[in-house]
């Protein structure tokens, strides 16, 4: 049995707020990773050869890294015998009760900044403002993340999952990312370079986050979005 809260209900006056950015032809998620390519597999123009007169489609594609935009790490994306995006359950990606950690002008966010947070079974959402910084070189250097004792402290309280609108949820300069060790490895999934979490109150909404069910992918980008 679990003593996790119960999502609420969509109501009639419930309403979705974005907290994923688009991903664009070209673009830069992280230095280093190559950016993707999105064009015409067939385009509109050329489909007018293959219908009747007035009917055009266009098929896109794309050729992209998956830690592109917002995306998800599974347990995989850490660990070679973890479970991949594609063995992640629905119900430990969408509509999630979730809470708000706010953390403006933090560089590392430590265990005593969670412990006013109920965390057990909930989304928690660390909301550092760095999205600000979205495509532009000052994303990519001296971002916010959480130290290793906040991601003990996260999982030995039960959190569900972790999100964060910045770079990168470990500090860079620390090769043995510890934050993913621990939280991946206790099948906590985590959700980076969101953005719009200013928007989101303390408590009492739901978060989504689900990539498609591709087999063998650690992290893939993610639609992620708050039911308030």
């Amino acid at each position: 049995m679990t003593d996790a809260p119960r999502a609420r209900g969509a109501s009639s006056d419930s309403r979705y707020l974005d907290l994923s950015h688009a991903i664009e032809d070209g673009m830069i998620t992280y230095p280093g990773i190559p950016a993707p390519h999105v064009c015409d597999f067939l385009s509109r123009e050329a489909s007018g050869t293959r219908y009747a007169p007035g009917t055009t489609f266009q098929i896109g594609r794309i050729d992209l890294v998956a830690n592109t935009g917002t995306y998800l790490d599974s347990p995989f994306h850490r660990f070679g015998d973890g479970r991949d995006i594609s063995q992640l359950t629905l119900d430990e990606l969408a509509d999630l009760p979730a809470v708000v950690l706010r953390a403006l002008g933090a560089r590392s966010i430590d265990a005593p900044s969670l412990a006013g947070l109920d965390v057990r079974g909930r989304a928690v959402l660390v909301h550092t403002g760095w999205a600000q910084h979205w495509r532009t070189e000052r994303y990519g250097r001296g971002h916010p993340f959480l130290t290793v004792a906040a991601a003990a402290y996260l999982k030995d309280q039960g959190a569900r999952l972790v999100g964060i609108d910045s770079l990168n949820i470990d500090d860079t300069e620390d090769g043995e990312r510890p934050v993913h060790t621990t939280l991946l490895g206790a099948g906590i999934p985590i959700v980076e370079h969101l953005r719009g979490l200013e928007q989101l109150p303390a408590s009492g909404f739901t978060f989504s986050a689900v990539p498609p069910a591709v087999r063998g992918m650690g992290s893939f980008p993610v639609r992620a979005y708050a039911r308030v």
